[in-house]
């Protein structure tokens, strides 16, 4: 039986059907990126194959109701590969938003035992100005395929 979850793989207008030698090289290649917010969590997913991102979903929760939502997304696309945008100010300097996405990020690695990564997202939001929190997500991953061309994990 084919994976849905590997459609977006070949790319617009095409299906991947994977065959069972490739499912587990291409379950291993998944990434989620995450686009933190006190009210919204937009994430994005991509892989290393096609080095695309795109947005996933929107997690609307607060606090602790977050945590069941995205263990839910991550036992669903089991990805090997986390991602957290951490704002900035302009010139670098760190902001109140800052700690909270870094500490983020550290929960993220607990709770999951995956390797996270953080990209300098502070100008993202101009990319997707009026944009949802899920296309900032996508834009934060696709940062990270571009500076990252071997993908190696790396810890927040």
């Amino acid at each position: 039986m084919r994976d849905p979850r590997l459609d977006f793989v070949a790319g617009a207008g095409s299906t991947f059907h994977s065959s069972p030698s490739t499912d587990a090289a291409m379950t291993d290649s998944v990434v989620l990126a995450f686009d933190f917010g006190l009210r919204r969590i937009g994430v994005a997913i991509g892989n290393s194959i096609t080095r695309e991102a795109r947005p996933l979903s929107i997690i609307d929760a607060q606090g602790d109701a977050r945590w069941p939502r995205i263990a839910a997304v991550i036992a669903e696309w089991q990805p090997t590969q986390l991602v957290v945008g951490i704002p900035r100010h302009p010139d670098g300097a760190p902001h109140e938003m800052t700690a909270r996405c870094e500490k983020f990020a550290r929960q993220l690695h607990g709770r999951h035992q995956l390797p996270v990564a953080s990209v300098d997202e502070r100008y993202s939001s101009a990319v997707v100005a009026g944009g949802r929190d899920d296309d900032a997500a996508a834009v934060i991953l696709q940062q990270w395929f571009n500076e990252n061309p071997s993908n190696k994990a790396t810890h927040a």
